[in-house]
């Protein structure tokens, strides 16, 4: 029995509520600060409220060009970024669902070896592997373009291994079912392997799609182009603007548009997120 203390309780949701300012007090200052001038964040005290010029940032961000970002819109940065994303969350998780189909159901030569080939890539980080990727990429004339942000990204080893270890749940009575209703192998695939995949494949997405959402290394090497510049590219060259000042607001408007997609996925797609991560269908 769990007694009943006012005490404990008082002081845990303080716990909690500390913690909840902590992580959104910076969150706070950058919606604070893309409302005031720019000149109005580089003076003592910092403000803690709205200013009168949010409608004039915001417009300046999504209609026009800056300079600090290469003459490119935040607006055309947020469609690269989500393009990038996107195209990443969707291969990923195609590959990954075939590798696994193949791994789990198919018995040919070298099957373990071509999975173990593939988990093992997860003990090399992207910094290892990046420079071989970027030359297999210019070798195939994927620079500045949305082929080469999205394509050398889409292997997955995580997402193979963990799409591997739900389909061998499936019990062998179900697969000498469908095999005796005469379901081929792509049937078999669309009709009972992702429906029983889908709390998975939620939770996936929401995962890689912020992993694409926020990658900058990749997108940095791979584009020179102004034009494919990604949100996050944006925001650190916004910052590192050289001798002139940051202009803070405008740096701020764009690190809150740049947090407003991720947001949503995950709100639109929270509870498929938690059924997927503590749930196994059978």
């Amino acid at each position: 029995m769990i007694e009943n203390r006012p005490l404990l309780t008082v002081l845990t949701h303080a716990v909690l509520i500390l913690g909840v300012a902590a992580v959104c007090f910076p969150v706070w200052m950058a919606l604070v600060g893309s409302t005031h001038p720019g000149e109005r964040l580089s003076q003592d005290p910092l403000p803690l409220w709205f200013g009168t010029r949010g409608y004039e940032t915001y417009s300046e961000l999504l209609g026009q060009g800056l300079s600090d970002a290469g003459g490119v819109s935040v607006g055309r940065m947020l469609m690269n970024s989500a393009i990038m994303a996107v195209g990443i969350t969707i291969g990923k998780i195609a590959v990954s669902l075939i590798a696994a189909y193949a791994i789990v159901f198919f018995r040919f030569p070298g099957r373990m070896v071509c999975f173990w080939l593939i988990f093992i890539t997860l003990m090399l980080p992207v910094e290892v592997r990046i420079l071989p990727t970027f030359d297999v990429a210019a070798r195939l004339d994927l620079l500045n373009s949305y082929q080469g942000l999205i394509l050398p990204l889409i292997a997955s080893a995580t997402a193979t291994f963990l799409f591997r270890q739900v389909f061998l749940t499936i019990p062998d009575e179900l697969v000498e079912a469908a095999k005796i209703d005469g379901a081929g192998p792509m049937r078999f695939f669309w009709d009972i392997l992702l429906p029983v995949s889908r709390t998975n494949i939620a939770a996936l997405t929401i995962i890689l799609f912020i992993y694409g959402w926020n990658q900058y290394l990749w997108p940095l090497l791979i584009t020179t182009d102004a034009q494919f510049t990604t949100v996050v590219m944006g925001i650190q060259r916004m910052v590192n603007s050289g001798e002139a000042l940051p202009v803070w607001h405008q740096i701020m408007g764009t690190a809150v548009l740049a947090l407003l997609p991720p947001v949503l996925i995950v709100l639109a797609m929270q509870k498929l997120f938690v059924k997927g991560l503590i749930e196994q269908e059978k």
